[in-house]
């Protein structure tokens, strides 16, 4: 078996300076690395339960979820999987408001749920 062999194979025994290399490269790898290199950064979730009173449900859904052109009708049949899938619950949506900035951008949509 050849020396690549053995590398791949980790096959050198313990305390041999071949050991030492591979354990030194692993290390070099691990704190070396970009971490933009893998983009293995957590992200945030796209629909949030907002506080509410009475029953009633409140939830932000990301602009990216529910597109913008879409009618109303399926703009709240969306916003209604959407809250299903992420909180494993039943609920319908009753109504979908878009949020908008100071510049007229929707930065969000807020879903409202019946009671």
């Amino acid at each position: 078996m050849g020396t690549l062999g053995r590398f791949l194979l980790w096959d050198f025994p313990r305390a041999s300076w071949q050991y030492d290399v591979m354990c030194g490269l692993i290390l070099a790898f691990i704190f070396l690395t970009p971490r933009d290199l893998f983009r293995d950064q957590p992200r945030a979730a796209n629909v949030v339960m907002l506080p509410a009173g009475q029953g009633a449900g409140m939830f932000w859904i990301a602009p990216e979820d529910l597109p913008g052109d879409a009618p109303a009708a399926d703009q709240v049949a969306r916003a209604t999987r959407l809250v299903n899938q992420r909180y494993k619950t039943h609920k319908a949506v009753t109504r979908v408001e878009p949020l908008r900035d100071t510049e007229e951008t929707i930065t969000g949509y807020i879903a409202y749920t019946q009671p």
